[in-house]
């Protein structure tokens, strides 16, 4: 009975992780095929013939590197502002108690986290309509950094706090400004709660569809999840090469978070249980 109540647990997580892998397994054999027929015919089978000639097709023909760079560069931007503004923010909620309404400034901000970010469409599109930047990068690179700022504040005002006060007092001392006890300090500190942050920014940035599709209608500016929605429709006959798009849209997911998984696992543990 106890090795079935060793055994049972991971199971049941092998279970799980074999229903939330089949699909992408799918994706990518289909990458590799030639046609439907070879698909629908021996959909888990692999290949008959490997072929690469869907990558090159689709990053040229397909318009995948533009949708790619596009969505690359808004993510990374949006997301190391959010990264730097909730830096400064949570810094001076937390450690600098600038005014006794700094706990209701920081409950304030939080608020933010309740509101949909779709019941904001319509004001969104209104304010970027009359701030002249519909149509631009710019429309999807506000709201991409604004949106990001409660959750932002939240996780990283939670790991500021664990710092010891002692730090701070002996940076004092030394003559440390509070511009420089940040910058030398406090930010070298929280690394792991900012990257953590950076990839849940980057990550909302890299699969957000909504702002995107109403915001952009020049098809040299799409972003990749709107970009890939009319390249399915484009290629709706060759199941391949929209697999082959698939597989562009999460191997930068997939690398992001290889690399940096220590980080975003630290940052985690460390605001849920010292914060």
């Amino acid at each position: 009975m106890k090795s079935i109540k060793k055994i049972s647990p991971h199971f049941v997580l092998l279970l799980y992780v074999a229903v939330i892998l089949y699909p992408f397994v799918f994706v990518i054999l289909s990458s590799f095929k030639t046609n439907n027929q070879e698909i629908q015919s021996n959909p888990w089978g692999l290949p008959n013939v490997f072929t690469f000639s869907n990558y090159s097709e689709v990053w040229v023909k397909g318009k995948i590197s533009v949708y790619f760079f596009n969505s690359l560069y808004l993510s990374l931007a949006a997301a190391v502002c959010g990264v730097i503004l909730a830096a400064m923010m949570s810094f001076a909620i937390t450690r600098m108690k600038f005014t006794k309404s700094s706990k209701w400034l920081y409950q304030f901000i939080l608020v933010g986290m309740l509101i949909p970010g779709n019941a904001l469409f319509i004001a969104q599109y209104i304010l970027v309509a009359d701030m002249g930047i519909l149509g631009t990068h710019w429309a999807l690179f506000l709201p991409y950094t604004a949106g990001a700022i409660p959750l932002s504040v939240l996780l990283v005002s939670a790991f500021m706090k664990a710092i010891p006060s002692e730090i701070e007092e002996a940076a004092v001392i030394d003559g440390l400004s509070a511009g420089g006890m940040f910058v030398r300090i406090i930010l070298p500190l929280t690394v792991p709660a900012l990257v953590t942050v950076f990839i849940v920014n980057f990550l909302g940035n890299w699969n957000e569809f909504l702002l995107s599709n109403f915001f952009l209608s020049k098809d040299s500016l799409k972003t990749l999840p709107t970009g890939m929605a009319g390249f399915r429709d484009a290629f709706q006959t060759n199941y391949a090469l929209v697999c082959t798009g698939i597989i562009y849209s999460v191997v930068p997911v997939f690398i992001l978070y290889a690399v940096l998984q220590e980080k975003i696992i630290a940052g985690l543990t460390a605001g849920s249980v010292k914060g």
